[in-house]
């Protein structure tokens, strides 16, 4: 009995630390990734003003007057991730408040999964459709659109992140309490007054949540805005134009040291 309980203590010390190195990964991997930004951000600020960084209109890092201001692809971040919003919150709360509080059973388990679906298909696939179906569509309503612009990126960008805000929304909604709901019908109170006045400030945090991963979902979107939105930095808030995103130019300088790399082993 002795042996038994002594080796069900060292096991259980053993899952306890093996637990333990498991949990400790996500750590090393957020102070790795801190510490290499930290070393490259030092190396590059030791050459760049970081007043000029954050004041200058202008970035063209690889031509010979070299101008290294953030605003033009911070502007185009943010206009695209606007638009993106725009379209993915309203929806994705107004569909979720349908799977949790109107759609009967069957209907949430048919309509959510295939919702869900949107979610697995490659980005880049959602860039090609922008550009060769979003884009010529727009601008047969918008005469002296550029083919390249923010907004067709922006407005696929927001269908492709409203099943995360749907599905997480309908989660937070799901898990509020069905007494609250029976209290509020019971003082007479429709369904519509239910779920805008007592289950949406009941699940807000939840609801909180999910927008906050759809925004940075849509601002660390690269393949979507390196196809569609174009690879012009400009200091703009015209959705109509081309723009380049933070995302957009790092693809565009990978594939340029890519390219660079296999001209030079080539030509060897």
């Amino acid at each position: 009995m002795f042996r038994k309980n002594k080796f069900q203590k060292l096991k259980e010390y053993l899952i306890e630390k093996l637990l333990f190195l498991f949990s400790l990964v996500s750590i090393f991997a957020t102070v790795g990734i801190i510490a290499v930004l930290s070393f490259e951000a030092f190396a590059f600020f030791k050459e760049v003003s970081l007043l000029k960084f954050f004041t200058d209109t202008q970035w063209t890092p690889l031509f010979v007057k070299k101008h290294f201001g953030i605003l033009p692809l911070l502007c185009g971040t943010l206009l695209t991730t606007l638009i993106a919003m725009l379209i993915a919150l309203p929806v994705g709360l107004i569909s979720a408040a349908y799977l949790s509080e109107y759609a009967s059973e069957k209907a949430r388990n048919i309509i959510k999964p295939v919702m869900e679906i949107l979610a697995a298909i490659p980005t880049v696939v959602y860039g090609y459709f922008a550009l060769l179906f979003v884009t010529p569509l727009l601008r047969k309503c918008i005469p002296g659109m550029s083919g390249f612009n923010s907004l067709s990126s922006g407005l696929v960008t927001g269908t492709m992140i409203i099943p995360l805000i749907s599905s997480l929304s309908e989660d937070a909604f799901h898990a509020v309490p069905m007494g609250l709901r029976e209290a509020g019908y019971a003082l007479g109170s429709n369904r519509m007054q239910v779920s805008l006045r007592i289950v949406l400030p009941a699940a807000f945090s939840g609801v909180c949540a999910a927008c906050v991963l759809a925004i940075s979902r849509a601002m660390g979107e690269t393949m979507i805005v390196a196809i569609a939105a174009g690879q012009q930095p400009r200091l703009t808030l015209n959705p109509l134009v081309p723009v380049e995103t933070i995302t957009a130019y790092i693809v565009q300088v990978i594939v340029s040291y890519k390219l660079r790399k296999h001209f030079q082993q080539v030509y060897e």
